[in-house]
């Protein structure tokens, strides 16, 4: 009955706001999930939150794997080989996921997959990476439920060349202005609640251009009612039931 409480109350908080929960990571700060884990994706899709984000690297051999920090158990992941990774497990026990799994979970839920490629050390690296994972999302019959983030400026101008041009991309970094990302012709801002608490004109700006915001990560009550009030489309968050529960309201 909670469960079903929860859902209709969402879904008439979506109605009403036009507001979109994001899952920080997947919905890992429940149990049995971890950061980045299959489970956390399909716990994000079980609660009806719009989005789930993941991060992902590639591997010296060219496999994209799906972890948040350049290293996983002491390993840095762009400079070593798959072979060196595949036998690690996350904090939940599931196998370190590579982005193919992922998105092979991804078909079979409903939620939309927001993937951020993370900035790699070697530029020929990130633009075989780009170029691996527009690919790989095509195959998998994706395109249309993927959205890209990245902090490489160089990584967002790789991804809007290769992908579709329907795909939203958005820039993470926090340095641009609307107006200077609507000159690449990209998505929207998806910036951190420190950097939008400090421009919050960018969320108009934005608007006024045609652009979507994001903010992030987006934890405590103060920093969701802000988000709120202040009227952005998505809200990246670690604690997604308790921002439907505020959308609800």
């Amino acid at each position: 009955m909670k469960k079903i409480l929860l859902l209709l109350l969402t879904a008439i908080a979506l109605t009403a706001s036009g507001q979109e929960v994001i899952c920080h990571r997947g919905y890992w700060d429940t149990e049995g999930s971890a950061q980045n884990s299959i489970r956390s994706l399909v716990k994000a899709d079980s609660i009806n939150a719009w989005g789930s984000e993941f991060d992902v690297w590639m591997t010296a051999d060219g496999v994209l794997v799906v972890n948040h920090d350049e290293t996983f158990n002491g390993v840095t992941i762009e400079t070593a080989k798959w072979k060196q990774l595949k036998n690690m497990r996350l904090a939940n026990g599931e196998p370190l996921p590579t982005l193919d799994q992922m998105l092979e979970c991804g078909k079979k839920l409903q939620t939309r997959l927001i993937l951020e490629m993370k900035p790699h050390t070697s530029r020929e690296q990130e633009k075989e990476a780009a170029k691996k994972i527009v690919k790989m999302v095509k195959k998998k019959g994706l395109q249309d439920r993927i959205e890209y983030i990245t902090f490489s400026y160089q990584g967002m101008k790789n991804l809007k060349e290769m992908a579709p041009e329907s795909t939203p991309i958005y820039y993470l970094n926090g340095e641009l202005s609307p107006s200077q990302l609507a000159e690449l012709d990209v998505a929207g801002i998806d910036y951190s609640i420190k950097v939008m608490r400090e421009h919050p004109q960018w969320i108009d700006e934005a608007h006024s251009l045609g652009m979507k915001v994001n903010v992030w990560t987006v934890n405590s009550d103060r920093d969701m009612d802000w988000c709120i009030n202040y009227g952005v489309d998505f809200i990246t968050t670690n604690a997604p039931e308790l921002l439907q529960l505020k959308l609800a309201q």
